[in-house]
């Protein structure tokens, strides 16, 4: 009976090594290619930087193409391969810069770059994954603080004309009654004169 289990561990240490094997061959065949996308989704305002940052991997040398699409249409923004060379489209030379793990900075960032950035990631050998991230951007609106900011000045000038025109009121009041006051006491002195008189 032990000869038996020690042919059936050894069966298991056989077994475990060969699947090992097979698995390290699997792992080293051409045309394994893997994409990190960290961040899907980027909330930016008008004016910023922005990095679509990404990770690859593969065996082979890769070439990374990223496409910008949006309601205005599909833009290729940059394609290249490690190593070798750059190619950037007309309408981001300025605007681009690549980073060797397959990322991308977008420089000054307007509306029209809202929208789905896809990056494809192909190795030598024809294998080929893919990403995508979502850019919003949005307008910083100076038009509001601006209508509040006049609206407070209006508002501040109107009570200060207000408050102007309530002391006016109030001082012509005093007047009127010192005036009458005055006028009440003569008309009685003459009054009394008259009484006396007679």
């Amino acid at each position: 009976m032990r000869p038996l289990q020690g042919c059936r561990g050894r069966g298991v240490v056989v077994g475990t090594v060969t699947l090992c094997l097979a698995a390290g061959w699997a792992l080293q065949t051409p045309g394994a290619v893997s994409l990190v996308v960290p961040q899907p989704n980027i909330n930016a305002t008008v004016a910023q930087n922005i990095l679509l940052s990404v990770e690859y991997s593969c065996r082979g040398v890769a070439t990374i193409e990223w496409k910008h699409v949006s309601s205005w249409g599909t833009t290729k923004i940059v394609e290249w391969e490690s190593g070798n060379y750059i190619n950037i489209s007309t309408v981001y030379k300025d605007r681009v810069t690549t980073f060797e793990n397959g990322s991308i900075q977008l420089l000054n960032v307007g509306m029209r770059d809202a929208g789905y950035y896809f990056i494809t990631v192909t190795e030598e050998h024809g294998t080929n994954t893919y990403g995508t991230i979502i850019v919003n951007v949005y307008e910083i609106i100076y038009e509001d603080l601006h209508f509040v900011a006049v609206l407070f000045a209006f508002l501040a000038a109107v009570s200060a004309i207000l408050i102007c025109f309530m002391w006016l009121c109030n001082k012509s009041l005093h007047l009127f009654q010192k005036t009458t006051h005055k006028l009440t006491a003569s008309t009685t002195e003459e009054i009394e004169l008259e009484t006396i008189e007679c």
